[in-house]
């Protein structure tokens, strides 16, 4: 059942993503065209405090048009192990470093045409420690219990996807 690629075309080759049209024989042995987007991965983290407060962020994502409340997260830069991104990321986005950090598995976003692939990890025992946040970021840190955060996923307040997945694992990690 898996399609064997047989040309690459590189149609586009930006900042972060490239985009490449892939010729792909079908198990029939038929050809089809595909369009993936080349993308270096990410890391997401549910980061819960001492009062079992879930760190999220707020901000505005030009793809939805709107704001969203998120998970604190960010991509790979090259070569850089997940585990240290996720620290990385958590010191720009929040403020806080984790003391503890577990890896919790992952998610491919959109697998239909995306290579993206999303490390989730659970933190805990936070410390402040920013560091100073991207220069084309423009974040609101939101501190809510996660039993709250679940309730907004659960009636479509929370929508984006590598969040629901990281909170949805650590609430089940937790017996909740």
């Amino acid at each position: 059942m898996e399609e064997k690629i047989v040309g690459t075309t590189r149609v586009y080759d930006g900042k972060l993503v490239k985009v490449d049209k892939l010729t792909v024989q079908l198990p029939d042995e038929a050809i089809a065209l595909r369009e993936v987007i080349k993308h270096p991965g990410a890391v997401a983290i549910v980061p819960l405090d001492e009062d079992q407060n879930v760190l999220m962020v707020r901000q505005f994502r030009i793809a939805a048009q709107r704001q969203l409340l998120e998970i604190p997260a960010g991509t790979l830069e090259p070569n850089e192990e997940p585990d240290l991104a996720a620290v990385r990321e958590m010191r720009e986005e929040t403020g806080y470093q984790p003391q503890q950090i577990q890896h919790i598995g992952g998610v491919y976003p959109a697998p239909g045409y995306t290579t993206e692939y999303i490390h989730l990890y659970y933190a805990t025992d936070l410390v402040e420690s920013p560091l100073e946040q991207d220069s084309d970021e423009f974040i609101d840190l939101v501190r809510m219990p996660l039993s709250q955060a679940i309730d907004m996923v659960a009636d479509g307040q929370i929508d984006d996807g590598k969040t629901i997945a990281g909170l949805l694992r650590v609430a089940r990690m937790l017996g909740r």
